[in-house]
């Protein structure tokens, strides 16, 4: 008897909050799946507590365990899949490469800023199963991972030290720029957009003005020619 085959769809084992493939799935009431981390997350930054996907409400805050059986389905479905990657999934011109696949590359789905490194589906396993490795800053593939590592330490530049104007890592913070000034470098961009923003618009109020002036001159202008050339005539 031939073995039967199982289709799915990616949909069932994806977390409609992170849009990512269910990582510790957790199943609550209304039967929906979501990671364990977003739903805890959700849930904690709400007054309360209701599915993300229906919108149920629960009166009690369901206890989240992990879906065991749902995480072994996806486990093997990614191990399945991931054996024979298709082309699509090989890196190609413009792609981040995995940095620990063997002979042709896969492309990245994900670079690790603590380790430093970009990951395959496949390496990454171990980020999201690992005690060690669950806390690390995961983000999109980077190509230009290693231009965001402190030289001297090789970590992740976290901080922005005003006193000096630069960035910096944690070490950094401990080693060198004691009673400086320092906040965290995503503020700082935020900052840097905000007066980029003033300026652009004080640039752009400054060239209507400007406008505005030549605008008026222009007037004047042929309002003169116009006049004097009625004079000649009369």
């Amino acid at each position: 008897m031939a073995e039967a085959q199982l289709f799915v769809s990616q949909d069932e084992f994806t977390c409609s909050v992170c849009l990512d493939t269910l990582t510790d799935p957790v199943t609550i009431p209304c039967g929906h799946n979501f990671c364990l981390k977003c739903l805890t997350d959700c849930w904690d930054q709400s007054q309360e507590c209701s599915c993300p996907q229906c919108r149920e409400n629960f009166t009690t805050r369901p206890a989240l365990r992990r879906n065991n059986l749902l995480n072994e389905v996806i486990k093997n479905i990614n191990k399945t899949t991931l054996s024979s990657p298709p082309p699509q999934y090989y890196a190609g011109p413009g792609d981040v490469e995995c940095d620990f696949c063997a002979g042709k590359k896969l492309r990245a789905v994900k670079s690790c800023l603590t380790c430093p490194a970009s990951y395959c589906q496949t390496h990454l396993q171990p980020h999201y199963e690992g005690d060690a490795l669950m806390h690390h800053k995961l983000v999109d593939p980077d190509r230009y991972l290693k231009e965001k590592l402190c030289e001297k330490h090789q970590k992740s530049l976290e901080i922005f030290c005003k006193t000096d104007d630069s960035c910096i890592c944690m070490m950094c913070v401990v080693t060198g720029h004691n009673g400086h000034k320092m906040v965290e470098l995503e503020t700082e961009r935020e900052e840097k957009q905000k007066q980029l923003g003033v300026t652009l618009s004080d640039i752009k109020r400054g060239l209507e003005e400007r406008e505005k002036t030549l605008k008026e001159t222009r007037r004047m202008m042929e309002e003169m020619k116009v006049s004097g050339i009625g004079r000649q005539h009369f």
